[in-house]
């Protein structure tokens, strides 16, 4: 009966993150904003490369494990100092440098690409989204620039019944259906920023698609919904060698309750950071992460399960490590998704 009650546990923990949350969650969503907003594309001077992996809910058997990988970079002739990767001839002021912040000027109108894979498995369903991405930057005022982007592509989604252990085999709620499907899928953003400050909105799953594994009307009542994702944050100089970065995320997914993320991180000497996070009616998280030099950069947060879940949760562990590719400034931390 104590493992029964354990399956049905998990059982319906899977069924309430495919009716509401849907699409996996971050806690270092500010180390990549490309995850929720395709306007992200090509902001920083360089190949931005992430991969990501989160293990949530560790200790619980079925919890979500997602991983993914993204690539952006920007295109154009009028980027920062005319080639979007050309190094200023006669040298000069790295753009995307600590001192140049004092004097920031908007970017010239270029664009931006990027691509994502991102898989996530919750107990028997496995999400793998396949995305390209496109994004327009231009110059609103001297110092404000502000992007809009697109991005499309394709969801998989499957159920392993053989992780599935029923009373009878032939349940019509997954018997005689589909169990391996694909969906299109559509998100767009718009991205406003400076050299300090930025804000965001943008909608995933713009494209409402039944999902459900069983031929049976009786079971069709299953659908994907559009979520809502509202993200800013800002860059306060307490010294020359140390900033804050506080932020938020609002989303708002149908039918549950807006949900808000608020995180702050001490950056030092654009060198390494640390930081902590809230999540409402979720979890405590602390974040750290150091640019080791201008290739690689590694993002590491824990996350306290504050929710029910804490009984048979041991917290929440999320690791990213990002490359800059193409860097010929040799900067070593974003500038733009600070």
């Amino acid at each position: 009966m104590k493992r029964i009650l354990y399956l049905l546990f998990v059982f319906i923990s899977c069924l309430q993150l495919v009716s509401a949350q849907q699409k996996p969650q971050y806690t270092q969503y500010v180390f990549n904003n490309y995850l929720l907003n395709p306007a992200v594309a090509g902001i920083e001077n360089y190949t931005d490369v992430k991969a990501g992996y989160r293990s949530q809910w560790t200790g619980l058997q079925g919890a979500p494990v997602t991983s993914y990988l993204t690539i952006s970079a920007p295109l154009g002739s009028n980027f920062l100092n005319g080639d979007a990767t050309a190094f200023p001839a006669t040298g000069g002021i790295n753009p995307s440098s600590r001192l140049y912040t004092q004097n920031y000027m908007a970017a010239e109108p270029h664009h931006g690409i990027g691509a994502s894979i991102i898989s996530d498995q919750a107990g028997p369903i496995n999400q793998t989204t396949f995305n390209l991405s496109y994004a327009y930057h231009l110059g609103l005022a001297a110092n404000l620039n502000l992007a809009v982007g697109a991005s499309a592509g394709f969801n998989h989604i499957s159920l392993n019944t053989a992780l599935i252990t029923l009373e009878n085999p032939l349940d019509p709620a997954i018997s005689n259906g589909n169990n391996s499907q694909w969906k299109p899928d559509l998100s767009i953003g718009t991205w406003l920023y400076s050299s300090t400050y930025y804000i965001g909105a943008s909608v995933q799953q713009l494209i409402p698609q039944n999902l459900y594994f069983s031929s049976s009307k009786a079971y069709n009542q299953s659908k994907t919904v559009p979520q809502y994702f509202l993200t800013g944050g800002v860059k306060v100089f307490l010294t020359d060698e140390i900033t804050l970065l506080p932020s938020f995320l609002i989303k708002v997914i149908q039918p549950t309750p807006i949900t808000y993320d608020l995180n702050a991180k001490f950056s030092f000497s654009d060198k390494f950071w640390f930081g902590g996070s809230y999540r409402h009616n979720d979890s405590f998280g602390v974040l750290a992460g150091v640019n080791v030099s201008s290739f690689i950069n590694i993002g590491y947060s824990y996350d306290i399960t504050t929710s029910a879940l804490n009984t048979v949760s041991n917290g929440t562990h999320e690791i990213v490590i990002g490359l800059l590719l193409n860097n010929r400034y040799k900067v070593t931390c974003p500038q733009h998704l600070f």
